[in-house]
């Protein structure tokens, strides 16, 4: 017998004993208006929505498609709706256990049911990022001839993890993340639906919050960390779902953490601050309770660049493409995972030299242009090359520096009202004392002063 998403077992016992089933299976969605989050994939004349007969299908019909997202936001769900709604054979293969022997006996499997019996077959393919090029090309000709219809789900960029055949002969719907008023709806109906908890307890509002940071975005985990508070409530003979009885159904504590008041603005600057004195303990301290408390990783990604150049600078120019790079990695990434690369990224930031060099030198530049220091561009640095910019005396005496030994022209090139400003001030600390050491010797260059001191 081939393998079935839901077997009729499983189903049988469900419904027999629905209380032995995990509460995120007992909740399930039974159909697409069922389904929390994804309503930009679930309006009418939707590819999902046809998917399950709804509107017209025959040749408009989806043959494939791909759902892209990271976990617990509902990509096996969808393929359960699916199953449940159409009249079609639903199989299911993971790419973690399956390889091409067994994706050929669903393809055969599939046209022996359409040739015989006019049956169709939905393939779910969970995980397909896992399977080589050589896997993957054996779903070619199903697809293509429209032997299954096959509901393929990633959580890496298929772009860079499916073979292009295959994606450009599917559709890809990305499904977004679940926001928390998705999940505080779920978790609203699941304490009252006959199916969940049915009103056996309730959710003060501290605890709903504290469930959320622990949910992440994941649906699953929310409604599994729900069902352990409920478990522990009900075991103390508690009405209610207290903070506490949470935190020791879950061993994990509350952070007290505002994400929209004064702890946001003070663990955020105690991070950065603890970056700049190079305390990387502190730092990752810091970190570990913004990850905790459900910060959002891009906010905490865009601080440490900033921290980058700020703090660090020209001490070491690799801080600003490390930050940058795990500012690009965590948004393809998201949580779990991207707790690594924020680690990797403030370790590196905290232990640099520091400079802050950079921020200081625009900042005194910045001032003397805001108190009226901006005379005009001198006339040898003028745009030339518009007719009858040379009898204004444009460009007039220039010095082309790629002409000059060390390409260096003793030349003023600020205005005069700034002429001899020094903005940027280089320190000594790392790589930047290298810069130190250009500047003096580019000033000096640029002032006429040959090597020994003298005028040229």
């Amino acid at each position: 017998m081939e393998p079935d998403l839901f077997t009729a077992a499983a189903e049988d016992r469900q419904e027999k004993d629905p209380a032995g089933s995990p509460l995120a299976v007992r909740m399930r969605p039974r159909t697409l208006d069922e389904v929390v989050g994804q309503q930009h994939l679930l309006k009418p004349g939707s590819p999902l929505r046809r998917l399950v007969g709804e509107g017209e299908g025959g040749p408009a019909g989806p043959s494939s498609v791909f759902l892209w997202g990271p976990p617990g936001i509902g990509k096996t769900t969808l393929a359960y709706v699916v199953s449940q709604a159409t009249n079609k054979r639903f199989v299911e293969l993971s790419a973690i256990t399956a390889g091409v022997k067994e994706v050929r006996a669903v393809i055969d499997g599939a046209r022996r049911a359409s040739g015989g019996f006019g049956k169709e077959t939905v393939l779910f393919l969970d995980e397909i990022h896992r399977f080589s090029k050589a896997q993957q090309d054996s779903l070619l000709p199903a697809v293509e001839n429209r032997w299954v219809t096959l509901i393929a789900a990633t959580t890496e960029n298929p772009y860079f993890s499916v073979i292009s055949p295959l994606l450009s002969r599917s559709l890809l719907l990305t499904l977004e993340p679940l926001t928390d008023d998705d999940l505080r709806g779920l978790m609203r109906r699941a304490l009252t639906d006959a199916r969940g908890l049915a009103g056996a307890v309730t959710l003060p509002e501290d605890t709903e919050g504290h469930l959320l940071r622990i949910a992440g975005g994941d649906a699953r985990r929310a409604l599994t960390a729900l069902e352990a508070g409920a478990g522990s409530a009900l075991a103390k003979g508690e009405k209610e779902i207290t903070l506490r009885t949470l935190e020791e159904s879950v061993d994990r504590a509350a952070v007290k953490y505002d994400r929209a008041g004064d702890q946001h603005y003070d663990v955020a600057s105690a991070l950065i601050k603890s970056i700049r004195g190079s305390d990387v303990d502190a730092a990752l301290h810091y970190l570990a309770r913004m990850i905790e408390a459900g910060e959002d990783p891009r906010f905490i990604a865009r601080r440490l660049m900033i921290s980058a150049s700020e703090d660090i600078g020209l001490a070491d120019p690799t801080a600003l493409q490390t930050a940058v790079a795990a500012a690009q990695a965590v948004a393809m990434i998201g949580f779990p995972e991207a707790r690594i690369t924020l680690s990797q990224a403030t370790i590196a930031l905290a232990l640099a030299p520091k400079s802050n060099a950079a921020y200081t030198a625009i900042d005194a530049a910045l001032a003397d242009v805001r108190a009226g220091k901006a005379g005009p561009v001198p006339p040898h640095l003028r745009d030339s090359h518009y007719k009858g910019a040379q009898k204004l005396g444009h460009g007039q005496g220039y010095q082309y520096p790629h002409d000059l030994p060390g390409g260096i022209a003793a030349q003023q090139y600020a205005p005069d009202e700034v002429h001899g400003a020094r903005y940027y001030e280089p320190t000594r600390h790392g790589a930047e004392a290298r810069y130190a050491d250009v500047a003096e010797r580019v000033r000096a260059r640029l002032r006429g002063v040959t090597g020994e001191g003298t005028a040229e």
